[in-house]
């Protein structure tokens, strides 16, 4: 399983690592707090700022990847295996927790999916919660980094106008109307919008494969998927919309982790808005 998992496949699988990737970006520790207060079975957490990020410099971004070696480490003391089965999953459509998807497949763990329809579909069919941390004994975890997966800033700059960008935020972000994140409003110049929340139905289940594909094509055009950058406001929704592509079957997309956050800070770079 490399994409979605059912919640019924999940609770037919009690033995596969389960992560749970809560965040609330005006309150960074509640994920965290629900976490311990209820979580499907066997799921540790993963805390977007603390483990699925590295350390911020004021130039690089809201969330930055973090070292390689590093983010291995972490993995290593989550106790898993090469051959585990992960699954990843949220409390809203799956964007924090494609964030968890897509750093495991960068490190090289292919067995990795993401929970279609998160905690609240797990919750509203019943299924078991528990307030129990489970243990897993640390090992060293053999992952390299795959940079054909990652577009740094100094590619997204050399490829401005050859990438096909693609803007995850909302259609009032992109166009530069409104900013309540970034200091900064507008987008990286030439960047097409494929607004995330577009990727999931209102039950916050992602739409079938031939929809996406039908979505993507639309706004990519002829555009190869190997040339798309996804990039957001600091690269968490840009994973959900590379998780996506690759569940429509456009794989090869790259992640430009820091985003519109990064981006928008040195003011000699280009901008373009709407308004």
């Amino acid at each position: 399983m490399n994409t979605l998992v059912s919640t019924e496949e999940l609770a037919a699988h009690p033995e596969w690592r389960v992560f749970d990737c809560r965040h609330d970006l005006a309150h960074p520790e509640l994920g965290e707090q629900q976490y311990g207060e209820a979580h499907i079975p066997g799921a540790l957490f993963a805390h977007l700022d603390r483990d699925l990020s590295g350390a911020t410099t004021g130039a690089n971004g809201r969330h930055p990847l973090p070292e390689p070696k590093a983010f291995v480490s972490w993995v290593g003391k989550q106790g898993l295996q090469p051959a585990d089965q992960v699954v990843c999953y949220d409390a809203g459509s799956g964007s924090s927790a494609s964030r968890l998807w897509w750093m495991l497949r960068w490190v090289g763990h292919e067995a990795v999916a993401v929970l279609d329809g998160g905690l609240a579909k797990w919750q509203r069919e019943g299924h078991p919660v528990t307030a129990e941390v489970p243990k897993f004994a640390p090992l060293t975890y053999p992952g390299r980094a795959r940079t054909s997966m990652v577009a740094y800033l100094s590619l997204v700059e050399k490829k401005l106008k050859k990438a096909a960008l693609l803007d995850a935020r909302a259609p009032a972000r992109y166009r530069g109307e409104q900013e309540p994140i970034d200091p900064v409003a507008g987008r990286i110049p030439g960047a097409k919008n494929r607004y995330n929340g577009e990727n999931v139905r209102a039950d916050g289940t992602f739409k079938s494969a031939d929809e996406l594909k039908q979505d993507f094509l639309a706004v990519l055009g002829d555009r190869k998927p190997a040339d798309v950058i996804n990039y957001c406001g600091s690269g968490v929704a840009a994973c959900h919309n590379a998780l996506a592509m690759e569940i429509a079957g456009l794989t090869g997309s790259r992640v430009y982790p820091g985003s519109w956050s990064e981006w928008s800070r040195d003011p000699a770079r280009p901008i373009s808005r709407s308004v």
